[in-house]
């Protein structure tokens, strides 16, 4: 009898080859809740803004939780550097929530997935996927209710006919990593 051969990934392959927008989550190392409380959700969050722009990563979506997190942008030119970006955001919040809880070296980030955009109707669904994250895990009954999140500022910056129809696509078929 033929034994099965599984090839068993220990991470995603990671496609950056070109430039364009993408879908990127990240999860902590056994999903453990590492950021809960104002303190680590806002600096996770202000890590996440500051680096995004010094990367030249534009921003159309975020939100960040407990032990994940999830964005919507649009690459700088070289989508590479994807990695050193996110890999910089990882150790820079790693040592933050390491330092306060006196837990040096600790590992706190797992992996994160990305998935480059190409379809219009894609990139608005996956827009109002991130919005209503927050609601999606039961954190709050309204999207614009979760401070660590883009939807706020969506709110306030969009036009009302951007809102409609962005908040019009359905986000329970949207396929994302979201297992947190």
């Amino acid at each position: 009898m033929a034994t099965e051969v599984r090839h068993w990934p220990r991470a995603p392959v990671h496609r950056l080859s070109r430039n364009g927008t993408f879908i990127v989550t990240a999860g902590t190392y056994l999903k453990v809740h590492h950021f809960q409380g104002e303190e680590r959700l806002s600096f996770l969050e202000a890590t996440l803004l500051r680096l995004a722009d010094l990367y030249g990563w534009q921003l159309e979506a975020w939100a960040v939780f407990s032990n994940h997190y999830h964005f919507v942008a649009h690459s700088p030119e070289d989508a590479a550097i994807l990695r050193k970006f996110i890999g910089r955001l990882h150790t820079e919040t790693s040592i933050f929530v390491n330092r306060l809880d006196q837990k040096a070296g600790r590992k706190v980030w797992h992996n994160f997935w990305e998935t480059q955009i190409t379809h219009e109707k894609s990139y608005l669904a996956r827009l109002n996927y991130v919005h209503q994250n927050a609601v999606k895990h039961g954190l709050v009954r309204v999207a614009n209710q979760w401070r660590w999140c883009s939807a706020i500022w969506f709110e306030r910056t969009a036009s009302p006919a951007v809102i409609e129809t962005i908040y019009s696509f359905k986000v329970d078929t949207v396929n994302v990593f979201d297992d947190f």
